[in-house]
């Protein structure tokens, strides 16, 4: 069960002093208008709008929007805040029913798709790659180590926050559990969580 919803026991221990990323990340302004599908995120601590990018990372969209248009997401929380440098990033997706999962999508590295694992950044968590179910994170901060090298396919980066990066800080800053959570996860599992209540594509 855990395995699901963990990014990866490694990613706890990524080096804090980072490389400066060698391609720079694709401006949110670069994207053409048609390629990008806005989802509303209401949580239990106010409403976060995010523009999905299907251009640059259709596979990964189209599973995450799949999720959405079913209604998986309602009822959902966000579980995880994990701490990164000065930042780090919140955690959520589906952990109440494994019955609520779709197969898993096909991994789109940031090698591929242009994009970055920077502040704001929707990705993909999962353990393997092209293992990634429902479970996503927001990044609070840039973490180039999330991004694909050349050994490591790194996660797929899919989306960014256009409104509500305030909730986003918010629930990261929320308390967490000195003693849930395995290995990697203790200390970094929400208490109590925050509710997703719903998702919806924005017009």
């Amino acid at each position: 069960m855990l395995g699901r919803f963990a990014l990866i026991a490694a990613l706890a221990a990524l080096p804090v002093t980072l490389q400066v990323p060698t391609v720079a990340p694709v401006p949110l302004a670069a994207t053409l208008q048609e390629d990008l599908v806005k989802v509303a995120i209401e949580t239990g601590e106010g409403r976060i709008t995010v523009a999905l990018d299907r251009g640059r990372a259709p596979l990964t969209v189209a599973n995450f929007l799949r999720y959405v248009d079913a209604r998986r997401y309602d009822g959902q929380s966000f579980y995880r805040a994990m701490p990164y440098d000065k930042g780090g990033l919140i955690q959520g997706g589906i952990t109440s029913d494994v019955k609520l999962l779709f197969k898993p999508v096909a991994h789109e590295p940031t090698s591929k798709t242009g994009l970055h694992n920077v502040r704001g950044t929707l990705a993909m968590a999962r353990l393997e790659p092209g293992s990634a179910q429902s479970d996503f994170f927001i990044l609070t901060e840039d973490i180039a180590a999330l991004d694909a090298g050349d050994a490591d396919p790194g996660f797929a980066a899919f989306g960014h926050v256009v409104e509500g990066m305030e909730v986003v800080d918010k629930i990261f800053r929320d308390p967490v559990s000195p003693t849930k959570g395995v290995g990697a996860l203790k200390g970094q599992m929400l208490e109590p969580a925050v509710k997703i209540v719903r998702m919806g594509r924005v017009k």
